[in-house]
């Protein structure tokens, strides 16, 4: 009886180890996913410029449009690990599709037209990340960037569909909702493209702390061991590669709809490595890492570029090392660290 009762007292103890472990991840994952009072402050601050810079609303539209691209990109860097420098292909998938809908079908609803332009956009990445996901480092960077070029090329050999690098100027969209018009000042179109951008960051914030997102993480730390355990690797990184080209091509069509006009540029390099500076400043993997490298960045461009013309790009590049040398974990990461320090050694 002895024995058998050391048995299964034995026997006992792993399955209440791995409950309370279980219910510890559990509760982990939970207090991850929950909303902290901080995360109120970008959206306040957001909604604190309509008011404080009313005639700089168009600029403030485009800001936020970057910030969307740029959570794009950190879906798929900063979460699954997959290094591209070819965003700007689904970025100018999205604008060219409710360019053309606009220029060549009187197509201007724009809700519909972003549909559209995640739906067009998220096949083009289903079909090209099939192909890119088989490679990973040099090789991937080099066939992201070709995608882009490729693309860019397409559209120049049709220049009476995408009016070639001339681009479709003069593009007219309807009131939104049917009831608010666009003004001279973009009060309107920042309110949407704000709306909207906050309705993809939470869509990308449940995507990430969902277990989707944890097994990403695995992804990016370990390819190996979630091979091992026998995760579906290449089609969980093509979803979410589908998913963050998706959400470029919806970043894509607002910069169409705020500016009224598309250009074969959006595949431009500038702009996949723009995107990726941005989220470099801010730091990958953070969700609002994409705020505070985008704002920085579009802030910085705005300032040196009136300064000079040729020479703003290296007040860019100068923030950049500072920022890699001193801060890898991004300008984000350097707030966090100051944060967790006074938590750690509070002021008596």
């Amino acid at each position: 009886m002895a024995v058998t009762d050391a048995l299964a007292t034995r026997s006992a103890a792993p399955d209440g180890s791995t409950a309370s472990a279980r219910a510890s991840a559990v509760a982990f994952l939970a207090d991850r996913h929950r909303l902290q009072i901080w995360e109120a402050l970008p959206w306040g601050l957001a909604l604190a410029a309509f008011w404080l810079f009313p005639d700089r609303l168009t600029f403030g539209s485009q800001v936020l449009v970057m910030v969307l691209f740029a959570l794009s990109l950190d879906l798929i860097l900063g979460f699954a690990g997959i290094v591209t420098l070819g965003q700007a292909a689904y970025f100018g998938v999205g604008a060219y599709t409710v360019g053309l809908l606009a220029a060549h079908l009187n197509w201007g609803e724009p809700i519909s037209g972003l549909f559209a332009a995640a739906a067009v956009a998220g096949a083009v990445g289903c079909a090209t990340g099939f192909v890119l996901l088989r490679y990973r480092g040099l090789t991937l960077l080099v066939l992201t960037l070709a995608t882009a070029i490729m693309l860019q090329e397409l559209g120049n050999l049709f220049p009476r569909l995408t009016g070639g690098y001339d681009g479709l100027p003069g593009l007219a969209f309807t009131p939104l909702f049917g009831v608010f018009d666009y003004d001279l000042y973009g009060r309107v179109n920042y309110l949407y493209v704000l709306g909207v951008l906050f309705v993809l960051f939470c869509l990308v914030r449940r995507i990430v702390y969902s277990p989707f997102g944890q097994t990403l993480a695995g992804i990016r730390e370990n390819v190996a061991r979630m091979h091992a355990i026998g995760s579906p690797v290449r089609l969980r990184l093509v979803v979410v590669y589908t998913i963050a080209a998706a959400i470029s091509g919806v970043a894509g069509a607002l910069f169409t709809q705020t500016n009224a006009y598309v250009t074969l540029g959006v595949f431009d390099f500038d702009n996949s490595a723009g995107v990726m500076v941005m989220l470099i400043l801010g730091g990958t993997g953070r969700l609002y890492g994409a705020f505070v490298g985008a704002v920085i960045y579009m802030v910085l461009q705005d300032y040196l570029s009136k300064e000079s013309q040729q020479y703003w790009h290296f007040g860019i590049g100068l923030l950049l090392v500072l920022t890699v040398l001193f801060a890898r974990r991004g300008l984000l990461g350097l707030f966090e660290d100051a944060g967790a320090l006074f938590r750690r050694n509070p002021k008596p």
